[in-house]
């Protein structure tokens, strides 16, 4: 029996609709939640939190080693996308952004990471989806260009 690979990869991604416009209704986002964790456990991973809120989502998945996260962060984007269109749920033409962000974490971290996901909505009636993206890459010591974050609609 030879000697297996033992690795948790943890890793919140957050990505926006083009535009950042705020498409995401609340009458199909739990649908659309769904729909994204069925991807995720269909490519051998496990969502650990999914949620957002009309122009951004969250999620955090526990990654296998062998898993290429821009290839899945591609395939959750291209099929939530398709599934959005087919099931007619905007009546605005739909589409995600290019780029995302990946922040990873350590297992002690998961319970906070967990929680902040799942209070998007709380939190969010205090800061813009713009200054908590800032903040994830301060705080995670990411450099970064303000003007290419996102296209940021002011």
């Amino acid at each position: 029996m030879g000697a297996g690979t033992f690795s948790q990869i943890y890793i919140q991604v957050v990505f926006a609709v083009k535009g950042r416009n705020s498409l995401i209704k609340s009458d199909w986002e739990d649908e659309l939640y769904k729909y994204i964790t069925g991807i995720v456990q269909n490519k051998g991973q496990k969502m650990l939190a999914i949620n957002g809120m009309p122009d951004h989502i969250h999620i955090l998945i526990s990654l296998k080693p062998s898993c290429c996260l821009s290839d899945l962060v591609r395939e959750i984007k291209k099929s939530s996308n398709k599934f959005i269109m087919e099931k007619k749920f905007s009546r605005y033409s739909f589409s995600w952004q290019a780029g995302y962000g990946a922040f990873s974490y350590s297992h002690s971290a998961l319970d906070n990471v967990i929680a902040y996901i799942n209070n998007q909505k709380e939190h969010h009636r205090t800061k813009l989806f713009k200054e908590e993206y800032k903040d994830f890459l301060e705080k995670f010591q990411i450099e970064h260009k303000d003007d290419y974050l996102f296209e940021w609609i002011e």
